[in-house]
């Protein structure tokens, strides 16, 4: 069992457990997209993943956004241009999404699915160096920080799906 002191000491570890979660979540939603393509999934499942991913996304980074880059800020000040970075990339992801969600929406009625494919593709291109820049510049700062309430109930960027907190 941890003790609340190797708990405050994992919120940069944590990090990392949600960015390999999102990384699988994009590996099945492309998995999804090639299966569409051979004609193995209904477009309705495949948007309904979709919104689920983007969700998912958007949680972790709104999170981020809204709560771990401010404490990050106030204790490393040194960091606010990496954060000021992530957040732009944030609003590029969330620009993908979006662009992502309306090909999606379009599927079986004139979009081309392998346009769907290529933003999904640069979605993935875009969350990978995002992730590996922020696993570089903020893990070790992440678990540096002692924030009450954290260790008993984890914040939305740490948040895996809604069936765990």
């Amino acid at each position: 069992m941890e003790t609340p002191d190797e708990r405050l000491a994992a919120f940069g570890n944590q990090l990392i457990e949600v960015h390999l979660w999102l990384r699988e979540e994009l590996a099945t939603l492309r998995e999804d997209i090639d299966a569409y393509l051979a004609d193995g999934v209904r477009p309705r499942e495949l948007r309904a993943h979709c919104l689920t991913f983007c969700s998912a996304l958007n949680r972790h980074h709104t999170g981020e956004d809204d709560s771990a880059f401010p404490r990050l800020a106030e204790r490393f000040p040194e960091l606010r241009p990496v954060l000021d970075e992530l957040r732009r990339d944030h609003r590029l992801v969330e620009d993908s999404l979006q662009r992502l969600q309306t090909l999606l929406d379009g599927l079986g009625q004139g979009v081309n699915p392998i346009e769907v494919r290529s933003e999904l593709d640069s979605l993935a291109a875009l969350m990978e160096t995002h992730f590996v820049y922020e696993e570089k510049r903020v893990v070790s700062a992440l678990n540096a920080l002692n924030v009450p309430g954290w260790d008993r109930s984890r914040p939305g960027f740490l948040l895996i799906d809604d069936a765990k907190s």
